[in-house]
């Protein structure tokens, strides 16, 4: 106390200049604090301050002028913004709306004519390579010199048996299978497997044994009929989207209604004649393994033919006591790798062809509703189609036509004229059958626009095929009879007449029939599977006499003709026909495109008022069972199931009905 006494109190003075530096630290400090928080309060200032330019700006475009004056419009390259903008969205002044879509839909044309041309090129090089590669496979095997110094006792005249069994026998089951493969695989991807299948086969040749010959001719006798059934469906689809892409500014092409009776029928007709023009000409490219490379080893008709007394109508066989030594001299096996190595590279063109060319036949949405459809509805469809009489009285020409092709191979050419002329003139009268074919596919197109009846072409071949069969049955070649060349190719080239106007009116008949309905594949399976029930009679009666295979081939024309008369008189007269409906489809892929049970590309002007009702219903009972779930766990789920189930086929059944119904109504 006595020293805090001595110093005495604190000066004022101290006391507050102590105070001050406390102050002015702290002043310094926030200042330096303050610092980058006032930079940004600039930055935003000025952003506000240039936002609220251009808002000054735009009121002053939007003004109007005072007094009539101009407005002002602000200098500098981004004075008008708003009208940059639009003249960039805009659409361009030289701009033809019609003129594109027009172009489009040309496009579109070109690509369904192109898809036409490369399925004809892609089952004409098929079949090329396969008759040719199974023609001089046969020649070779039949020469005794040949079997014994290539292959000594491996038994090639047993494999070649089992061979043909495998390729005439395998088809006749084809119905089971191919709505079934088609249905899984698609019709583009279905011609496209069954060429690999076809170069499958050539490949075998490289190394000709029973394990390898044998099961590559089964595969075959598998793929002909999905292969004719696609190409068929594939041919007639491309003819009704030709249609949609000429008439595409019509209103029931627009809303995918159901076209006007009648109205693809040129297209048809045209497209199967172009079809049939350049497949039979498979017939001739088959012929040049024949020209180029066998012929120089085959014997003259003096060796070959030297104990045949009997020909045609009087042969008991095809060709009887035929020399069994063909071959002058064997080839090289070089020489046999080289051609079948260009038969395998024209086996892969067509693959390519197929691939690559071809474009689908359905959109990949169409494809879907087939899948979803179901297999046991899939395999039903075949045997639901024959409910048509339309297509039970055309059954027998089916035959017919499986009948009178393998007749022109084994009858004409080889009983009437290999027997006559000699093996070497084989490949003259199958080039002058393949060129006739294919010319005369054109005279159905000439006819049919010429508006004739479309009876002309089916009974004019049936009429040609009459005349001929009659003539075959009277009159036989002679052995050893060059001299008896031009009768023979004009006889061949007339039953190739016969075979154009058969093939193109029965394909473009089929067209025409069902020209409405979605999936054809269906309906050309049932035409392939008889022909390959008549390729397997073919087959069985290779013993009989010639005179009883013509009798059996006249019996059966007449009966087609009767046939085909008596259908034509039922739909003079209207008489209605049963046509099925495809199954509606009910697809179960959630998240990819369907999220509901009912078909997405169907429009709302394409539903009837009974599909319109039995929807409400559904949605109704639906609505019922959400509100039994809702009111507690004990709702007797296995009921829910059983009306779901009983809901579905009656729709099922009301569907169909209803679809033949519609059918019968058009049909009157």
């Amino acid at each position: 106390m006595a020293y805090r006494a001595a110093l005495g109190p604190p000066s004022p003075a101290g006391c507050c200049s102590s105070v001050q530096r406390d102050t002015a630290a702290l002043t310094a400090q926030q200042n330096r604090e303050s610092r980058p928080r006032r930079r940004w309060t600039r930055v935003q200032m000025a952003a506000v301050v240039t936002e609220d330019n251009v808002y000054r700006e735009a009121e002053l475009q939007a003004a109007p002028p005072a007094d009539g004056a101009e407005g002002l419009q602000p200098a500098g390259p981004d004075g008008n913004i708003q009208g940059q903008v639009e003249e960039f969205l805009g659409p361009h002044p030289d701009y033809d709306e019609e003129e594109e879509e027009r172009k489009y839909y040309r496009r579109k044309r070109l690509g369904v004519v192109k898809n036409v041309l490369g399925a004809s090129f892609g089952g004409m090089i098929v079949y090329s390579v396969y008759m040719g590669l199974l023609q001089m496979q046969l020649i070779l095997h039949y020469d005794e010199t040949y079997r014994e110094v290539k292959y000594g006792s491996l038994g090639l005249t047993d494999i070649d048996n089992k061979m043909l069994m495998g390729i005439n026998v395998t088809p006749i089951v084809g119905l089971l299978y191919t709505p079934v493969l088609i249905r899984f695989l698609g019709t583009k991807w279905m011609m496209f497997l069954a060429s690999g299948i076809y170069a499958l086969f050539v490949s075998t040749n490289y190394w000709e044994r029973y394990y390898t010959l044998v099961p590559s001719a089964v595969a075959i006798g598998v793929a002909i009929v999905p292969l004719w059934a696609s190409l068929g469906n594939y041919i007639t689809r491309m003819a009704q989207q030709y249609y949609e892409y000429v008439n595409y500014k019509e209103e029931h092409v627009q809303e995918q209604k159901r076209v006007p009776k009648g109205a693809c029928h040129r297209y048809v007709i045209i497209f199967q004649s172009v079809f049939y023009i350049i497949f039979h000409l498979s017939f001739v490219f088959a012929e040049f393994p024949m020209i180029l490379f066998l012929n120089d080893f085959l014997s003259e008709y003096k060796h070959t033919l030297y104990n045949v007394k009997q020909c045609g109508a009087d042969g008991r066989t095809i060709i009887e006591g035929f020399n069994k030594t063909v071959l002058q001299h064997l080839p090289r096996s070089t020489f046999l790798i080289a051609v079948e190595s260009v038969l395998m590279g024209a086996a892969f063109i067509s693959m390519i062809i197929f691939l690559a060319v071809c474009g689908a036949a359905y959109r990949p949405t169409e494809e879907i509703d087939l899948r979803s459809i179901g297999w046991g509805n899939i395999f039903q469809m075949p045997f639901k189609h024959l409910r048509d009489y339309r297509l039970r009285m055309l059954c027998p020409f089916f035959i017919y036509s499986g009948f009178e092709v393998l007749f022109a191979i084994q009858g004409l050419i080889l009983s009437y004229g290999v027997c006559a002329l000699g093996m070497e003139k084989l490949w003259l009268l199958v080039m002058v059958y393949g060129l006739s074919s294919s010319v005369c596919s054109s005279l159905s197109m000439a006819l049919l626009q010429q508006r004739l009846p479309r009876q002309v072409v089916l009974l004019g071949g049936a009429a040609v095929h009459l005349v001929l069969l009659v003539v075959l049955m009277c009159w036989s070649s002679s052995p050893r009879r060059p001299d008896q060349l031009p009768q023979l190719l004009v006889l061949v080239a007339l039953w190739g007449l016969g075979t154009a106007l058969n093939k193109t009116g029965l394909s473009s008949l089929l067209g025409m029939f069902y020209e409405d309905k979605e999936r054809l594949d269906f309906v050309y399976t049932i035409y392939h599977w008889w022909q390959a029930i008549a390729i397997f009679i073919v087959y069985l009666w290779s013993a009989l006499p010639m005179r009883a295979k013509l009798a059996i081939l006249l019996v059966t024309l007449l009966v087609s003709g009767l046939c085909y008369w008596q259908m034509e008189r039922r739909l003079a007269k209207k008489i209605p026909y049963r046509l099925p409906r495809i199954p509606r489809p009910r697809h179960k892929v959630k998240g990819y495109r369907y999220l509901e049970e009912e078909n997405s590309d169907e429009s709302d002007t394409d539903k009837s008022d009974v599909e319109g009702e039995e929807d409400e219903g559904r949605h109704s009972e639906e609505e019922q069972e959400r509100d039994a779930g809702s009111r507690g766990s004990d709702s007797p789920g296995r009921d829910r199931g059983a009306a779901r189930g009983w809901r579905r086929r009656r729709d099922n059944a009301a569907y169909e009905q209803a679809g033949e119904q519609e059918d019968y109504v058009q049909a009157m």
